[in-house]
Formats: C-alpha cells, structure tokens, sequence
C-alpha cells in the first residue's frame, strides 16, 4: 500500500535511495528546506510498506498575472517503483493544488531534451512543449519547458508554443 503524504523535514535524511537516478537534479539540503518552509502544500512523498520512500515532488507557484502558475521543480520515482503511476499521482496532486488552491493559469516544468521517456509521460498527462531552452542543464544539454494549461486560462494562452528556443538569459524567474 501506497501512501502520499507532505514532505518532513525528516524525510531528507531518507530520500537518498531515490535521488540514485542520474536523470533526477538533486540539490542542497538548504534548497529542499527552502521549498519545504515556503511551499509546503507542493512537496509530497510517496511512502510504502516499510515507511520506504519511494519517489517525491517539489514544487512551488510563482508568477503574476496570467503568468501565475505551479512549477514542478523535482518529480522522480526509485527505479524499483516506476510503472505504477507514482508520478502520475503525484503530478496530478500538484495540479490540483495549483488549480484549486492557488488558481493558477498552468504548470510547466522543465525536462532534458534526451529525457524521452519522461517527455512521453508528460505528454500522456497533458504537458506540451512551450519552448527549448539552449543548454540549460549545466550549460550543456538543452531543457524543454512543458506546459500544462489550468481551469483558470480559458483560452489555453498558455500553452500556445514560441516559435524559437530561448537561452537561459530569457527566463523570467520569481
């Protein structure tokens, strides 16, 4: 039996196991405390038998306006649990809480261009790809920021994809 529940501090003590995937970004302990103090509601952990953890999200909302949105910063499952529709789950909590809670306009997320079964899975849950971010993954490997529009953009603005990749220097960050 599964259980998702929010992320404890205690939890970083337990989530190496999970973070062994040389795909999942991993990152300071200060950086997880971060998300943990500002944005509870979009950190959770799914437990099994055991209180073995097996994979988490972080995330958090940010933006203005209609760029008001939920980002999905991590979501990685141990690779002894995939394929039993942990992120699934977990991503769908994430929306829900970004759509519900805090009406935001839509998620997005960003994924390593070579990461295609992780863009696959994104896509089957609805995510399309905004725009190309050139090398930012340490600078060398492009990132895709993926969409999915919320209850609150009606007209799926969104979502409607550049027409030309970006560089790092083009974010807005929050």
């Amino acid at each position: 039996m599964t259980t998702i529940r929010r992320f404890c501090c205690n939890d970083l003590l337990r989530f190496a196991n999970v973070n062994l995937d040389h795909l999942t970004e991993t990152f300071n302990m200060s950086f997880y405390m971060t998300y943990l103090a500002r944005w509870p509601d979009y950190f959770h952990v799914a437990e099994g038998p055991g209180n073995k953890i097996m994979g988490y999200i972080m995330g958090k909302v940010e933006g203005q306006g209609e760029s008001w949105h939920g980002h999905v910063t991590a979501v990685t499952v141990a690779s002894e649990y995939r394929r039993q529709q942990l992120a699934k789950k977990l991503m769908h909590m994430l929306e829900d809480i970004s759509d519900k809670m805090d009406k935001a306009y839509f998620v997005d997320l960003f994924v390593r261009a070579s990461n295609m079964p992780a863009i696959k899975m994104y896509e089957k849950l609805g995510y399309v790809i905004y725009r190309r971010v050139l090398r930012y993954y340490s600078g060398e490997e492009d990132g895709l920021d993926m969409r999915k529009a919320l209850s609150q953009d009606v007209e799926k603005k969104s979502i409607i994809p550049l027409k030309r990749p970006v560089t790092t220097d083009e974010l807005e960050y929050d």
